[in-house]
């Protein structure tokens, strides 16, 4: 689905216009065309690489989606695609956008997201001067546009890992934790496959040998490799966070369970006496003399009762009880 086709000159918008007309606006000196689409069909891609130019492969990629994050170069023309992540019902969404670049174009196609980039429009629009650097600039716009979406969910896994730390130590809340923690590592790990090829990709774009498109706008990429390093550092240090707390949680459940298995051992110690003691005047002999004693009975509860009462106290003084 077309989202809009505007052309530009100088910085300033000229007319939002028809693809049909693409090409006789990219003839003009010192103009270029801003295309969005979202969802496309075969059918409109298609169209677009013919208005464009672009290699069937690129396009192939767009098309069939689920892409890693990548850069790549196609003559004078890159193609470049990014992750999309959003808050679903069940962790994140992944959709992607995959944005082809050229001259005196840019081609933004949004796959399984429902997060536009309207507002990246608008800013570049008030920023005319900006925008006068042509489709470097529009590249670069869309780029901060998705890393800026990065921070809020890097930040939500943050509060929540500090959430769960703070309940590391309670009692009976281990295991819950630990499938919080692991559920939270998926995230973080697919927070860190969008991320760090970016990184990778970023770097391309303002030192070395820089694509003729993105000459005269190095610095503002620089920003945006310096943006997605400081978010690599935090993911690196979540991961290590989650890792330590998952070992820690670990080690509570040993401990729980050891508590327990002290508990019934020290149980069946103070029965296995009891059952012992009853066993011995249980058994069928003739001649025993507390049998025929007066006050055995009263005593062998005594001794019983007082043999229990002594090792619950060992026990409790040992913290097995």
């Amino acid at each position: 689905m077309l989202i809009n086709c505007v052309a530009y000159q100088e910085g300033r918008k000229l007319a939002d216009i028809g693809i049909g007309d693409i090409r006789s606006y990219l003839e003009r000196p010192g103009c270029f065309v801003w295309v969005a689409l979202r969802d496309p069909s075969p059918r409109e891609l298609e169209g677009l690489q013919d208005e464009f130019e672009l290699h069937p492969l690129a396009i192939e990629d767009a098309q069939k989606g689920h892409q890693r994050p990548k850069l790549e170069e196609y003559g004078e023309h890159l193609f470049m695609v990014m992750q999309l992540l959003e808050p679903g019902a069940e962790g994140w969404e992944a959709g992607e956008v995959a944005v082809f670049v050229g001259r005196n174009f840019v081609l933004s196609v949004r796959n399984r997201s429902g997060e536009g980039f309207l507002g990246v429009r608008e800013r570049c629009e008030r920023e005319p001067e900006l925008l006068q650097l042509g489709a470097g600039f529009v590249f670069y716009a869309l780029m901060d546009a998705v890393v800026d979406r990065y921070f809020p969910l890097l930040a939500a896994l943050e509060d929540e890992l500090e959430a769960i730390e703070a309940k590391i130590f309670a009692r009976r809340a281990a295991r819950r934790n630990i499938e919080r923690l692991y559920a939270l590592k998926r995230r973080v790990n697919q927070l860190r496959h969008a991320v760090t090829p970016l990184q990778e990709a970023a770097g391309k774009l303002h030192g070395g040998r820089v694509p003729p498109v993105c000459q005269g706008t190095q610095e503002y990429f620089r920003d945006v490799h310096d943006h997605l390093a400081r978010m690599t550092a935090g993911i690196d240090t979540a991961r290590d966070t989650i890792g330590t707390a998952i070992q820690v949680n670990v080690s509570m459940v040993a401990i729980e369970q050891g508590e327990t298995t002290r508990k019934l051992a020290a149980w069946a110690a103070i029965f296995g006496v009891c059952t012992a003691l009853v066993g011995i005047w249980g058994m069928n002999f003739k001649h025993m003399p507390e049998l025929d004693w007066e006050w055995g009975y009263p005593m062998a509860l005594s001794l019983i009762a007082g043999s229990a009462a002594f090792l619950y106290w060992r026990f409790k003084r040992a913290r097995w009880l």
